[in-house]
């Protein structure tokens, strides 16, 4: 089963193709990979879920904001390629949450994007990661995601 017919099985409908926000492109294809510019979870435009988890934000909203971020970056990528044809497997996603002082629990919030992922895409959706607390993202975001993915 394609993709496509994945996200339509499962009822999950891609956002638009996120548009850079500062001086950077959104996807770059270079020696069989593709680097997905980190994503900061918006809908409509807006930030969905600001501030830092464990003082504004719940692990269940940073999960899914990390989710939102996710399927941004899937949408990118489709964009870039194309479509979803040339995209062998996700090799490594970072996720970066803004955390309050003493928040440990950065791997349960970036398990909505690793999840969504695996649950689009199977074992080519599993994944090397990192969940790294931050005291800062941009615009003032809780949860940001890069994702590192294998093409042809």
């Amino acid at each position: 089963m394609g993709v496509e017919e994945r996200l339509s099985e499962l009822g999950i409908e891609l956002p638009p193709p996120p548009r850079p926000v500062a001086s950077y492109v959104p996807v770059v294809v270079s020696g069989g990979l593709a680097f997905v510019a980190a994503q900061v979870p918006l809908v409509d435009g807006a930030m969905t879920y600001p501030g830092h988890l464990g003082a504004d934000v719940t692990v269940e909203q940073g999960r899914e904001a990390a989710r939102r971020c996710a399927l941004q970056a899937l949408s990118a990528l489709k964009e870039a390629l194309g479509g979803f044809e040339r995209l062998v497997r996700i090799v490594k996603v970072e996720v970066f949450v803004a955390s309050s002082s003493g928040f440990t629990e950065q791997p349960k919030v970036a398990d909505g994007a690793s999840e969504l992922l695996a649950e689009v895409l199977g074992e080519a959706g599993k994944h090397a990661r990192a969940a790294v607390g931050v005291a800062e993202l941009p615009l003032g975001a809780s949860v940001e995601v890069a994702v590192l993915a294998q093409v042809t």
